[in-house]
């Protein structure tokens, strides 16, 4: 019952918790910067302590990313909003790969078997696919897709986006700041 909540509740096309959302993405589509707002309620909570698989099918947590900033986005291919996104997340990725770990964990239900074929064709170089078929961070983190937490090096939240950002614009910078 609570993955079907999270199925029909998911992927907020229209608008985030924060009513920006469309804003977001169509700033992101069009390449104009759109007005980036993070919500601060939850900061200091420690990450979710939820298993998810790796892409080389060991089960892992977050607390195995420790001792480094890690930004977390829970995304699934069936979600729009996501896909446009992950072009951004990968050159992140990229960019701050000494700094900080960028890690998109998959909710997709059908986990590898639409992940992996999804990753093969978007020719990202950078995310690996993790995926969470159980939607465990989902349910922990409770908000649609997608959604971006950062967490600090020690595992506590510092802020979430929720809907599509531009990784590389300015305001995105400058909240990623914070993790350094």
């Amino acid at each position: 019952m609570i993955i079907a909540a999270l199925l029909t509740g998911g992927c907020d096309r229209e608008k985030g918790a924060d009513g920006q959302a469309a804003g977001r993405e169509a700033g992101l589509a069009s390449g104009k910067a759109a007005v980036v707002a993070a919500d601060r309620t939850r900061a200091g909570t420690r990450a979710s302590g939820a298993t998810f698989t790796a892409p080389d099918d060991a089960r892992i947590t977050l607390a195995d990313f420790a001792g480094k900033p890690v930004l977390l986005n829970l995304w699934a291919t069936w979600c729009a909003p996501c896909l446009k996104e992950m072009p951004s997340l990968d050159r992140l990725a990229i960019d701050r790969s000494g700094t900080l770990t960028v890690l998109a964990v998959a909710q997709d239900i059908q986990g590898a078997a639409v992940v992996d074929p999804w990753f093969q064709q978007a020719g990202l170089t950078a995310l690996r696919p993790y995926v969470d078929p159980a939607n465990a961070l989902l349910a922990d983190y409770n908000s649609p897709l997608p959604i971006t937490i950062l967490l600090d090096a020690e595992g506590r939240e510092l802020w979430r986006i929720t809907g599509a950002v531009d990784w590389q614009g300015p305001e995105a910078r400058k909240l990623l700041s914070e993790a350094e």
